[in-house]
């Protein structure tokens, strides 16, 4: 942990004062006590949405699962949100359950037609919200695994949302509650530090020789 912290103080060396800090301001509203999973999204567009809602709402951690549709995030939608937000990809649904469970998350299904009320979710255990694709929506197999179902009221003729609008609107719901509350949502100050260097190296283009400098005059 201290050479890391060694190392990041290296690295923001070469960063500006203005970058340094607006690191430190993202990652003090970044949290994992939610994260988002979404499952064979069809539109790779949809994918990239959900992405950028994540680093809008500072959600660090999303979860691609790519069993049918093996497709790369579009970066003009994501709009850079890859950069800053930790993707983690798998090609089996029954993987990304298991490790979200190992993670301690319950598994949230969201639904058009049932389930918890965006207003009545509860927000104070971490939790995985699934995503499905656009038209079947989420497998059995999630359905099927799912601890709760959540919906967003509809009281209009149209009985379902895009799938990266109903990501925005739960997820801003839930992150401007969780702030709100007294629940311990932040990273720890050793996940920020590992992020703060994780995006340094990003932000330097000759990140990989600043290392080996360091490296060497240890």
């Amino acid at each position: 942990m201290n050479e890391n912290r060694k190392l990041l103080e290296y690295l923001e060396s070469f960063l500006t004062e203005s970058r340094k800090e607006l690191f430190k301001i993202v990652l003090s509203q970044r949290t994992n006590h939610f994260t988002v999973a979404t499952q064979d999204v069809y539109q790779l567009h949809n994918t990239s949405a959900v992405i950028r809602s994540c680093d809008v709402f500072g959600v660090q951690n999303v979860h691609v699962v790519e069993e049918v549709n093996l497709k790369k995030i579009d970066r003009e939608i994501a709009m850079g949100a890859q950069k800053w937000v930790d993707i983690n990809r798998y090609t089996s649904t029954e993987d990304c359950i298991d490790t979200l469970r190992n993670e301690g998350y319950r598994i949230i299904a969201t639904s058009p037609h049932k389930g918890i009320m965006l207003q009545d979710f509860d927000i104070s255990r971490p939790a995985a919200l699934f995503f499905g694709r656009e038209t079947e929506g989420l497998s059995e197999e999630v359905l099927e695994e799912a601890d709760e179902f959540l919906q967003i009221p509809m009281v209009g003729f149209t009985e379902s949302l895009n799938i990266s609008v109903s990501a925005a609107i739960i997820l801003q719901d839930v992150t401007a509650r969780l702030r709100r509350s007294e629940i311990n949502w932040q990273l720890s100050e050793e996940e920020q530090i590992f992020k703060r260097l994780d995006w340094a190296k990003k932000n330097l283009k000759n990140s990989a020789e600043i290392i080996s400098r360091f490296e060497a005059s240890r």
